[in-house]
């Protein structure tokens, strides 16, 4: 059975940091492309970060601004995102997302939520 699970989101004030974390099983996890999504209320889902089976990674430049850090460690199925300067508008339910053509796994999410 497959399955991603998400953890460490929250609640934390701004300019706060969080480390997401994403588990991954039933699937050959180094082999996927790892994704961060966001999605805020009322708006559509963005992607955040992601990262290769190669360990190359990308990032939404407009969200991200040199603020968060995406990593793997293949040896505990697990992706992570690393968020800094955390800002009110950070607030969302993030996403993991598993994927290697055609094949796409989701996990349900974290919710984070920035506010003093």
């Amino acid at each position: 059975q497959v399955q991603l699970v998400e953890s460490g989101g929250g609640l934390v004030q701004p300019g706060g940091s969080l480390t997401l974390a994403c588990v991954g099983s039933g699937f050959p996890f180094s082999t996927y492309a790892m994704e961060w999504f966001r999605q805020a209320p009322g708006k559509n889902p963005e992607v955040v970060a992601r990262i290769f089976s190669t360990g190359h990674t990308n990032y939404t430049d407009s969200i991200v601004k040199g603020r968060f850090t995406i990593s793997r460690d293949n040896a505990k199925n697990t992706v992570y995102l690393q968020m800094n300067s955390l800002k009110s508008e950070d607030t969302a339910m993030y996403l993991c997302k598993a994927e290697k053509w055609p094949t796409i796994y989701w996990g349900r999410g974290t919710q984070v939520h920035v506010s003093s």
